[in-house]
């Protein structure tokens, strides 16, 4: 199901429901000036911190590696302003937008118009036990998990492992498995374009600083950067979605603006983080409407305060979401793997 047609699922609302979409159409003209600024303000910072990290420990300083920190941060919110263009919503100028997100996907190793797909279909289904695995979290049933072997349960418990889901997830996410259109290899040339140009740019681009700083130093902060940024940006795509009180629902029953609305947290999150995160914590706002421009997400939880209590997860409660690995559909909650121990009656 494409985006716009999930969206006419809205003329199902209930009385006295707002139509949101609609609703927040008026907040999702991007300010290019600004926009330019956003970019600015985190492309320089990050080639700095990167650049002094390199310098630092090819010289010998090893406390250069502490600055691979800041640097991640700032990679993480390169990632969200192409995130935002991926949905057209940063300078509102497909040309602009794309191009923008393909150099910048050069830096977050992230093939842009191959992620954009999978990431339309995300939003498309969010939510929709029919309409699992394509741009989300692995999430099976109670039922589901106790029909598989054990073997494959095994598998599952693996994945959801927080060690692997946040620590190795990211290494091979970034480093091996966008390198190549896993899940789009027969769906046309696009996802091999663009696959393969990240993959073409991305080797230019190291040529320089390997040949200034030598191939050990290059990898070892490229590699630190890229896999501090990724387990963040998982950690954040995780707990947007995957929290207690979250929503599913399949076939006639699911639609668009339930699924965006209680199926999204709101990570409300300290300023600083807001910033580096570019407030992607908005994150049900962001699924109403994919076109606002992150910038203005905060207007409008400021003009609509009732959206303030909606999913709300702080970053004591979130922790606790770890835990959370089953969709139970008698219970409608996500639950542990304790809670799910005994087998649903048939």
């Amino acid at each position: 199901m494409s985006l716009t047609e999930a969206t006419t699922s809205i003329s199902t609302l209930q009385d006295g429901e707002r139509p949101w979409p609609k609703v927040l159409a008026s907040y999702r003209k991007p300010h290019r000036g600004r926009s330019l600024l956003e970019l600015m303000v985190t492309l320089v910072p990050f080639v700095g911190l990167w650049s002094l990290a390199a310098i630092t420990v090819h010289y010998g300083f090893w406390w250069g590696m502490a600055l691979t920190v800041p640097a991640a941060g700032f990679l993480l919110r390169l990632f969200m302003i192409q995130h935002d263009c991926g949905h057209g919503s940063f300078f509102a100028h497909r040309t602009a937008d794309d191009w923008t997100g393909r150099v910048i996907g050069v830096l977050t190793f992230t093939p842009y118009d191959y992620w954009r797909r999978a990431h339309a279909a995300h939003h498309a289904s969010a939510g929709n036990l029919d309409e699992r695995g394509v741009g989300d979290i692995t999430t099976l049933t109670v039922a589901e998990y106790h029909s598989l072997s054990g073997l494959r349960r095994l598998a599952y418990r693996l994945y959801r492992n927080p060690f692997i889901m946040f620590g190795i997830g990211p290494i091979w996410l970034f480093l091996f498995k966008q390198r190549l259109p896993f899940g789009m290899m027969r769906s046309g040339t696009e996802p091999w374009v663009s696959t393969m140009a990240t993959n073409l740019g991305i080797v230019l681009l190291a040529v320089i600083p390997i040949w200034l700083i030598g191939f050990g130093s290059f990898l070892l902060v490229q590699l630190s950067v890229v896999v501090l940024a990724g387990s963040a940006g998982i950690w954040l795509f995780y707990v947007q979605h995957q929290f207690e009180e979250t929503h599913w629902s399949q076939g006639p029953q699911w639609r668009f603006q339930d699924a965006a609305l209680h199926g999204s947290s709101y990570y409300e999150l300290p300023s600083i983080l807001r910033w580096l995160t570019a407030n992607i914590g908005i994150h049900h706002v962001h699924h109403l409407s994919s076109r606002v421009p992150y910038y203005r997400l905060p207007e409008v939880l400021r003009d609509y305060p009732e959206l303030r209590g909606i999913g709300r997860i702080t970053i004591m409660e979130s922790l606790r979401c770890v835990k959370l690995v089953l969709w139970d559909e008698r219970r409608q909650r996500l639950v542990s793997f304790c809670d799910a121990r005994v087998k649903p009656s048939q």
